[in-house]
């Protein structure tokens, strides 16, 4: 590897340590009373080396955001996607699922996507979080709309099933943050059995 490339890999490495460290501090203690020396102890970096990286901690947490809003983005895109909307329901909440339950920063990252909605740092983030979480949102409630054509969903208003199926989402992120190993993969039944017919009687 040339040493350009060399240099380029650990830059993007650090950040990623970096990124990493956030989340967990915000999701641990909040935007207002995490700090960028907070983060640094985290990652075992020094101060200046996040400096580095980010002008400040509100560059950070937009950073954070910024991502979020593509990744509810993409999300909203594949549930919108042609295909079984159990099946398209299923490997959703499979995949958050597995993300929460292999212990990395996944459930914190969520607590993090929550607090860019309080805090709306810098200006605009919550609405630029709220249009792509709408995005998800309504591709989801069209999912189980189509679904309940199906008779496989059941039935009810597809905007209130949906968010109290985001609501269990929540609670889980926060059941993990809180009992940590002691929460192991809730199981994609359990959840879906709000959405789905199967299993009732």
């Amino acid at each position: 590897m040339r040493a350009a490339e060399h240099n380029q890999a650990l830059r993007e490495a650090t950040r990623q340590s970096i990124e990493a460290s956030a989340v967990r501090v915000f999701a641990r203690h909040g935007f207002a009373a995490s700090s960028i020396r907070h983060i640094a102890e985290d990652a075992g970096l020094s101060v200046g080396s996040i400096y580095r990286h980010y002008a400040s901690k509100e560059a950070l947490f937009d950073e954070l955001l910024a991502q979020a809003s593509t990744g509810l983005a993409a999300a909203a895109e594949e549930l919108a996607g042609d295909g079984d909307p159990l099946k398209l329901a299923r490997g959703f909440t499979r995949d958050v699922l597995s993300d929460f339950a292999r212990g990395g920063t996944a459930a914190e990252f969520y607590l993090v996507v929550n607090q860019g909605f309080l805090t709306d740092t810098p200006a605009g983030t919550a609405a630029r979080l709220a249009l792509a979480q709408r995005s998800l949102w309504e591709a989801f409630a069209d999912l189980v709309r189509r679904g309940q054509a199906t008779g496989r969903f059941a039935a009810g208003d597809p905007a209130q099933l949906t968010a109290c199926y985001f609501a269990m989402l929540s609670g889980l992120a926060n059941m993990r943050l809180v009992v940590q190993d002691a929460l192991n993969d809730a199981g994609v039944d359990v959840v879906l059995r709000l959405l789905t017919t199967e299993g009732r009687p």
